[in-house]
């Protein structure tokens, strides 16, 4: 047959290559897509367990997070390095979703062997999982609720509700209940500062800084900048209120020619003309702050504050700290367009632009010190449009968890106003879904293709299944219970602590739209191709040496 040939042909070429038939291969791809299945299903939902990643230098991780256990895990079967990747890019697109992509693919992998053990050709299973997800992708647009949440328009009329419901629902799959709760309020108002009219969503806007110290319930939002360094004079000010903040570009330090140049003297008067002759560039420099200075701060209750990205020397700081000058030097690149959004002003690159209308202007700044590290907090700005979460913890554990677990409710947040829908969580969607494809998909599908239908459609409740198990339920059970409310006409999902029906919408229970339409894109092409495939050929450049 073609097969035998195209085998020997690839045997001749490449006497140590490895052949797998068609048997060994599926063999193969569900066993891959049931192992990460299997690592990966105990982690899902608000109640699922936590993994423990030991590294080969000892350090460990505490993460429930299926991206960073993707991430993280050295996979070396090639199917199931495939499978990771498709959920690490759902997770680059989404910022969700990685452990129900890697348990659909695997449900459907699962419900497919069943199949293909009576006989039943992969290709004819292929075509029902297209018509299968034509169906799901039809049943998610219907069932999609609308919510105002754009950034046009005032800010008080975005449903904040809502983004609270949806921030909720995304952290307690990450950490526990009571820290995501009041995660919820911080992620959600951080988006809602850094939001501008016309402008897509810019979560670079929002800095997050972390303080080893107190615990991770203290973690706290600042509507205004943390900077994660000091001012270098002892004299300066370490807390001062109704401050200009002048941001700038401009080198205030001593700097050598470009050209190589010598200077001969012979006497110390001559010497002393050179020095001065040196400091008078850059003296000049700081002249013209000052100058600033004292034109705008008229009353003596006002401040000045100079944050510069360039480099400030002792003689200018002594200069600056005499006029009652706080100044900052070396500040991060990042930092520097954050500061003019959350202060207002605009930054300079020269002297020549310095002029009233470039400062900005916050109420409180005050040095904070912990340890060695100086942070120096700019705050009760006017209209930020910038802001700091400053995540607090006692070990870093805690804290990498936090970040983690702040960094998925950003996006969740910012994928509502991207798409102004939600879905409704708690298994609602999934329970929902294959019913509608048992009872819609059916018809559409023809012969033989409405096996892969019916399995693609059981493959939805992998979801509620998992969240059932995870939580001590009957899985069953519940989703039965859940079935027989949508049977009804009540759109349920799965009370995890009762495990009776509920409905989402109530308790505020939301997942994004656009985390399930890109998990009903990816995973049933994905789980499409290694079920085609019939033969795998070990036969790599590195097999020739």
């Amino acid at each position: 047959t073609l097969r035998f040939w195209l085998t020997m042909a690839a045997q001749r070429a490449n006497p140590n290559a490895e052949v797998m038939g068609r048997q060994a291969a599926i063999f193969m791809n569900v066993n891959a897509a049931k192992g990460l299945y299997d690592v990966l299903r105990t982690n899902l939902g608000p109640r699922g367990t936590i993994k423990m990643l030991v590294g080969g230098a000892g350090d460990v991780k505490l993460t429930k997070d299926g991206n960073v256990l993707l991430r993280e895990m050295q996979i070396q079967n090639p199917t199931a390095v495939m499978i990771a990747r498709t959920a690490v890019a759902q997770d680059d697109v989404t910022g969700d979703g990685t452990t129900s992509t890697v348990l659909l693919i695997g449900e459907l992998m699962k419900q497919a062997e069943r199949y293909l053990n009576e006989g039943v050709h992969s290709r004819v299973l292929c075509d029902g999982f297209e018509v299968a997800k034509k169906c799901a992708l039809e049943y998610l647009e219907s069932v999609k609720r609308p919510i105002n949440a754009t950034t046009d328009g005032p800010a008080d009329a975005v449903d904040r509700e809502s983004l609270l419901c949806v921030a909720r629902t995304s952290l307690r799959t990450k950490v526990h209940e009571k820290l995501a709760d009041m995660l919820a309020p911080i992620v959600t108002d951080a988006c809602l500062c850094v939001r501008q009219p016309g402008m897509p969503l810019d979560l670079y806007m929002i800095e997050t800084l972390y303080m080893r110290q107190k615990l991770d319930m203290d973690t706290s939002l600042v509507k205004g900048l943390v900077l994660d360094h000091g001012s270098r004079h002892p004299d300066m000010k370490q807390h001062a209120r109704n401050c200009w903040i002048l941001t700038c570009n401009i080198s205030l330090e001593y700097e050598k020619s470009e050209v190589n140049s010598g200077f001969f003297y012979s006497n110390a008067d001559q010497r002393e003309k050179l020095a001065k002759a040196e400091r008078k560039y850059t003296d000049d420099r700081v002249e013209k702050v000052i100058e600033l200075k004292r034109k705008v701060c008229t009353d003596p209750d006002m401040n000045f504050v100079v944050i510069n990205q360039k480099g400030i020397d002792p003689f200018s700081l002594d200069m600056l700290a005499k006029e009652g000058i706080i100044a900052l030097r070396r500040a991060k690149k990042r930092n520097m367009e954050r500061l003019v959004l959350a202060c207002g002003g605009r930054a300079i690159n020269s002297v020549e632009e310095l002029q009233p209308e470039v400062l900005g202007y916050a109420g409180l700044v005050y040095e904070h010190e912990l340890g060695d590290d100086k942070f120096t907090f700019v705050e009760e700005t006017r209209n930020p449009q910038s802001c700091t979460v400053l995540v607090k913890g006692s070990n870093d554990y805690v804290i990498a968890q936090t970040k983690e677990a702040i960094r998925d409710g950003l996006r969740a947040v910012k994928n509502v106003f991207d798409d102004g829908a939600v879905v409704s969580g708690a298994g609602c969607f999934e329970i929902g879904c294959e019913r509608y494809i048992m009872e819609k998909g059916r018809k559409m599908a023809s012969g033989k293709a409405k096996l892969g239908v019916e399995a693609f459609a059981t493959a939805m409740l992998v979801v509620p299944k998992a969240l059932c198990d995870n939580s001590g339920l009957d899985a069953q059970e519940c989703v039965i219970k859940a079935q027989e409310a949508h049977e009804a006409g009540v759109a349920s999902g799965i009370d995890l602590v009762s495990g009776e029906p509920m409905d989402p919408t109530v308790t505020g229970v939301y997942d994004n739209f656009k985390v399930k339409q890109q998990i009903l894109f990816s995973a049933p092409v994905i789980a499409s191709q290694l079920l085609l495939v019939d033969e795998v050929i070990r036969a790599g450049h590195n097999m020739r040496k």
